[in-house]
């Protein structure tokens, strides 16, 4: 103690096992901050990889309801072209979702949700945004098959608006092409043309836009020329059809009492 208050030799002794304790304090205490900072640093991971899971999840929600309004956008402007196309004549109509295609040389077939327990008959004319696409051939309980105007067993009066004359387009069996092959050599008929419901036949009502004539070919050695048309009816990009009621007393409405659904060639 005298030598302590004299020259203060204490304070070196513990400024040197200060110096020799610090050392071993820092390794005593480094297994505990080193837990400590790796339970934090994975609880904080933890909780980021959390995080990021709720986010994508949210985008991926986010993107389905983008692709389910452009979606219902795309649905409500073909449900506004088909009130279009239906209005005057039609008494009324029925939208049906197509839920199945058939698209063979044989065969060009829709078949939509919409059926007996929705009024649905056979023979029914079906239209969309474009022009008319078919008629009711089979009708189920909830669906029904329609056939397409270019089934190879399909056949429709038309009328060339330019001219007024009118003929019988049949389906080739490919979708969405039709042929004219009642017209004489020398009928006027161009490239362009549209092709419209004549009325006739007792299904379809007139002035219905049908196809637009393709390609006209005239050989000498035949009496009739050949004619293309597509059907101006989308039938690529349509998802959603009309079944058409007729108001019997409009001038436009069918002519004549209902024919079979299917006409063969």
């Amino acid at each position: 103690m005298w030598f302590d208050q004299r020259g203060g030799w204490l304070d070196k002794v513990r400024f040197s096992l200060s110096a020799v304790a610090y050392p071993m304090r820092i390794a005593l205490d480094s297994p505990v901050k080193v837990w400590a900072w790796t339970r934090d640093n994975f609880a904080e991971r933890t909780s980021l990889r959390i995080e990021n899971s709720v986010l994508r999840a949210r985008v991926r929600e986010l993107e389905l309801l983008a692709m389910r309004r452009i979606d219902l956008e795309r649905e409500n402007g073909e449900l506004r072209k088909l009130q279009t196309a239906a209005a005057d004549v039609a008494q009324k109509w029925m939208s049906a979702r197509i839920i199945a295609t058939e698209n063979t040389r044989a065969r060009q077939r829709y078949t939509v949700d919409r059926g007996g327990i929705h009024q649905i008959s056979a023979g029914q004319a079906v239209i969309a945004g474009g022009g008319l696409v078919g008629q009711a051939l089979r009708v189920g309980p909830w669906s029904t098959e329609i056939i397409l105007l270019s089934d190879p067993e399909h056949a429709i009066p038309v009328q060339i608006v330019r001219t007024g004359q009118r003929t019988l387009a049949l389906g080739r069996g490919r979708e969405g092409e039709l042929t004219l092959p009642l017209l004489p050599l020398q009928t006027d008929i161009r490239v362009g043309d549209l092709l419209v419901t004549s009325g006739l036949g007792g299904v379809f009502p007139a002035g219905y836009p049908v196809a637009s004539v393709t390609q006209v070919r005239r050989d000498g050695a035949s009496p009739l020329a050949q004619v293309d048309a597509k059907m101006t009816a989308a039938l690529d990009r349509d998802r959603i059809v009309a079944f058409i009621w007729f108001d019997a007393g409009h001038p436009s409405a069918p002519a004549e009492a209902s024919a079979p659904a299917e006409a063969s060639r």
